[in-house]
């Protein structure tokens, strides 16, 4: 781990390495151009795709996302958003991998309701055993429950995807101190997935030490989602770098920035 920003700071997901650590969705965007040219501007090399929602070839005849966000260029992210169960999880991963030629990358929600959004954990570590005993890299969207962050690491999940609030409610992080114990304790990537809403609450993600963020709402529902993706782009670096350079300790009473020692009155 390097303190000089001008070296490359990568991180590393299922032996695949990263330099950018703002990961975005494909989502709620007016049209694709605007999809297109946001996430040229978010700087994400990641982006993540709900395959039951989004034609990456499934349907004959429709445009298709990977014309406009090539697999060339991007690391696709398929994800199973919309499933509520085991089943459904599984047979969408393992139709993405097909889609797109074995890839093995996945994102795992296995959601409780359709009010919160919440994950249904049980299902997820289910789910989650399955994926990987198939073969799949998971990167897996859970709450913010340290214990639980860890069992799904200890199932073989290849990065593990706290929540920082309710998806799409622009929250930002409720539970800072949930989010350090999962960092603090892991030994796979930790990244943020889910309800931050501008750039300050993506730099208080990476002050707290997590390998990244994961983003959709919070650019595309932004007045200027091509300004808001640079934004983010900048508060995930600069969260970073505040990280990698250690903040000074925090105290309850004044500090003189100028000595008073050898003062001559």
């Amino acid at each position: 781990m390097s303190a000089d920003p001008r070296t490359p700071d990568q991180f590393t997901v299922a032996g695949r390495p990263f330099t950018s650590r703002l990961l975005v969705g494909t989502g709620k965007y007016k049209d694709t151009d605007e999809t297109a040219r946001a996430i040229e501007a978010s700087g994400a090399e990641i982006v993540t795709v709900a395959v039951r929602r989004t034609n990456i070839g499934q349907n004959a005849g429709e445009p298709n996302i990977l014309d406009v966000l090539p697999p060339s260029r991007y690391t696709i992210l398929p994800n199973t958003a919309g499933c509520y169960d085991v089943d459904s999880a599984v047979r969408t991963c393992r139709l993405a991998r097909e889609l797109l030629d074995g890839h093995n990358l996945v994102k795992l929600e296995v959601l409780g309701d359709e009010k919160t959004l919440f994950p249904d954990i049980v299902a997820t570590l289910e789910a989650a055993r399955i994926l990987v005993k198939d073969g799949f890299d998971v990167m897996v969207y859970t709450n913010d429950d340290p214990i639980v962050a860890k069992r799904l690491e200890d199932v073989g999940c290849a990065a593990v995807m706290p929540l920082a609030a309710p998806i799409g409610s622009g929250l930002g992080i409720r539970n800072p101190l949930n989010i350090l114990t999962i960092v603090e304790n892991a030994s796979v990537p930790i990244l943020v997935d889910a309800g931050v809403g501008t750039a300050s609450d993506a730099a208080v993600a990476m002050e707290l030490g997590c390998d990244g963020v994961l983003m959709n709402t919070a650019i595309a529902a932004a007045k200027d989602p091509v300004l808001m993706a640079s934004a983010m782009r900048k508060g995930i670096e600069a969260g970073r770098e505040a990280f990698l350079a250690g903040r000074m300790q925090a105290k309850r009473f004044a500090s003189a920035s100028s000595p008073i020692e050898g003062t001559f009155f």
